[in-house]
């Protein structure tokens, strides 16, 4: 059968090769251990150790503040490269902010401040060179979705604005606790798939509300599922505007020609950058030369000159919208996280550096506490925006910092150019960003690849579209755990067998050419065993047995004799976990067959030393590996058989 004859080690070599119990450690030893591996598996304390306390001292404030780790390495040609990613990401931030302001039922000047004040901040606390700080769309649309639930913005603006810095305080504060508490994991629960439709669904209703100023409709459903956008389009057809609809369309033509051509010439990444912007500028003169704000264009109108002024007293910390903008500032704080550090790790790699999740969520939560206080709503760093400053060459975060001069000598001498610029121009940008943002590959890719993971990322794409974006959030979040909880509670268990001319055991699904072991056999649980899944492997493994005794009978085989259980992947097990073996060990036992337990990590053997479930096995049926737990069975069945032999042999003699 492709066996490889195995010869059992003699009692010497057993005894030397015995899998071995943990030496007892302190139980505070143990604990601290746990949560060093919970909370910092990055282990970011190395670099104090054995350091003077003069140089723990700088270590610390260079922790923190990573600018004193890189400045004085700081040289002219990094300076020329970041001033020309700072205006080039400037040219980018100051229509996109506008527009995401819009869309966040703000007043258009607050885009402005956004991408002045946070990216400061972040140049001086975030570790990542690449990411350009800036609004985002979908944490824009999120704002006026729950805020709007609440509060009409228009009937009541100065409540709903206050409402907008308050939940992009707890924004801050949420996630900077995060990153100070090693909290980051819980980011992990949105999963690509998750983010990927999530995203894809949220673009497209951030496209279907800028019908709204494509065709210069003035009264507009506040509802962002696709039904409510259609009826309210579908039937204004009389107050469509037919000037409108042909601006939109020619700018966002333009808009994505530009695009199209950039990513086919990476060279010229600039014509795209400077598409919007471009944009900006030859709608407001088309404006202004025609007259076109008195036949049917909106425009912005005029902007407030000079830079942010303070709101912390404008932060609202009383009932009944408390717990509105509490919920609010978490829940897009959230999405905000998972897109900035999804970014800030993709260009990390494409440059081979390291960037510390949680110090980018102390980085993105201060600038955002700094934010709310300064008239600024939610920012993060968004995609677009950070391709941009990559391709430009940036060098370091002293491209956000130009960036934020460069919004800045616009508050203080530029805004008044901006009153006529249509807001057909601005919905024209906003769905340009936004169609990069529905990855249609990427959902192709996940049916290829896991059809689960793309029930979870289209569960989040029709949530939002059909739904609400909390809604669709709250799906795909739902689902993902949901299949979380499967793999604990439901682990991978499988038979294994002996690869033919070798002693390796393997799955006998994955490899079809494996052969069974008479009178044996071996199965692998492919998870820790905990409360949630023991019952489950208990009900499994006597499946197993059964179905394999069945197999036997029916093939005419020798009868099965021994159960070896392949602990190598149970990483852990719990005290419902030792109930579970055994249990197991007295189902087998009632059956008149053995178990035998191959390769128990340590914190197994640990538990099941202190549960005395060892000496109830047999010391001599746990082994270090599949193939001595095999040669010991063999060894056992053909002495057994010999034994028998011999009695036989001696019967027939007698007579």
């Amino acid at each position: 059968m492709g066996n490889v004859d195995y010869m059992y080690p003699s009692a010497n070599v057993e005894s030397s090769r015995r899998v071995a119990i943990p030496p007892p450690q302190p139980f505070i030893t143990t604990l601290k251990n746990s949560l060093k591996e919970t909370f910092f598996p990055d282990d970011p304390l190395r670099q104090f150790k054995n350091q003077p306390a003069s140089r723990k001292l700088v270590l610390g404030i260079q922790y923190v503040f990573p600018i004193f780790e890189w400045a004085p390495r700081y040289t002219l040609d990094f300076l020329k490269s970041d001033l020309i990613s700072g205006i080039t990401i400037a040219s980018l931030a100051i229509p996109q902010g506008i527009s995401y302001a819009k869309l966040a039922n703000l007043p258009p000047i607050l885009g402005l401040y956004s991408s002045f004040i946070p990216p400061l901040v972040y140049a001086m606390m975030g570790s990542s060179r690449d990411l350009a700080v800036g609004t985002v769309a979908v944490a824009s649309l999120l704002t006026a979705s729950m805020l709007g639930a609440e509060v009409n913005a228009t009937e009541n603006p100065t409540l709903y604005l206050h409402l907008a810095f308050t939940a992009t305080f707890f924004a801050g504060v949420f996630q900077a606790l995060l990153g100070l508490l090693r909290l980051g994991f819980i980011v992990d629960f949105l999963s690509h798939a998750t983010i990927v439709g999530f995203m894809a669904g949220a673009a497209t209703v951030v496209c279907l509300q800028q019908l709204k100023g494509i065709l210069g409709l003035e009264h507009f459903t506040k509802g962002t599922d696709i039904v409510s956008v259609m009826r309210s389009v579908f039937s204004q057809t009389h107050e469509w505007r037919w000037e409108s609809g042909v601006l939109g369309c020619c700018f966002l033509f333009f808009l994505l020609i530009t695009r199209y051509f950039s990513q086919k010439k990476p060279k010229f990444f600039w014509i795209s950058a400077m598409a919007p912007l471009t944009s900006v500028i030859l709608g407001s003169v088309l404006v202004y030369l025609t007259h076109a704000e008195k036949h049917g264009v909106q425009v912005i109108g005029e902007l407030k000159k000079g830079l942010n002024p303070t709101s912390f007293g404008d932060l609202v910390f009383v009932s009944p919208y408390l717990s509105t903008a509490f919920k609010t500032g978490v829940i897009t704080g959230i999405i905000a996280l998972a897109e900035g550090i999804a970014v800030g790790r993709s260009f990390s790699m494409f440059k081979n550096y390291h960037i510390d999740g949680n110090k980018e969520m102390i980085a993105f939560g201060m600038m955002n506490i700094a934010g709310s206080c300064t008239s600024c709503y939610l920012t993060t760093g968004p995609f677009s925006r950070s391709a941009v400053n990559y391709n430009a060459g940036c060098k370091t975060a002293v491209s956000n910092i130009v960036m934020a001069i460069a919004v800045m000598f616009t508050l203080l001498f530029l805004t008044p150019l901006f009153h006529y610029t249509p807001l057909v121009v601005l919905s024209a940008i906003i769905i340009a960003a936004m169609l990069g943002l529905i990855k249609y590959e990427e959902a192709i890719h996940l049916w290829k690849v896991d059809k689960f993971d793309f029930v979870v990322c289209m569960s989040a794409y029709i949530g939002v579209v059909f739904g609400s974006v909390e809604i669709g959030l709250v799906l795909a979040v739902a689902l993902s755990i949901m299949r979380v909880l499967l793999f604990v509670a439901r682990p991978k268990t499988f038979m294994l067998g002996n690869v033919p001319d070798s002693l390796a055991y393997r799955s006998m699904e994955q490899y079809t050419n494996a052969s069974n072991i008479p009178g044996i056999l071996i199965l692998e649980i492919d998870a820790p065993i905990y409360f949630a899944n023991s019952n489950y492997l208990r009900e499994r493994i006597a499946r197993w047995i059964d179905e394999e005794e069945d197999r036997v009978k029916a093939a005419g085989e020798s009868s099965l004799q021994y159960v070896i259980l392949n602990m190598a992947a149970v990483g852990n097990i719990d005290t419902s976990g030792i109930g579970m073996l055994d249990e197991v060990k007295k189902i087998i036992d009632r059956r008149g067959l053995k178990l035998v337990l191959a390769n128990p990590g340590s914190e197994v053997m640990k538990k099941m030393h202190k549960s005395e479930l060892i000496e109830k096995i047999g010391r001599e049926w746990i082994h270090l590996t599949v193939g001595e737990a095999v040669g010991a069975c063999n060894f056992m069945l053909h002495t057994t058989k010999s034994d028998l032999l011999k009695e036989k042999s001696g019967t027939w003699d007698k007579v």
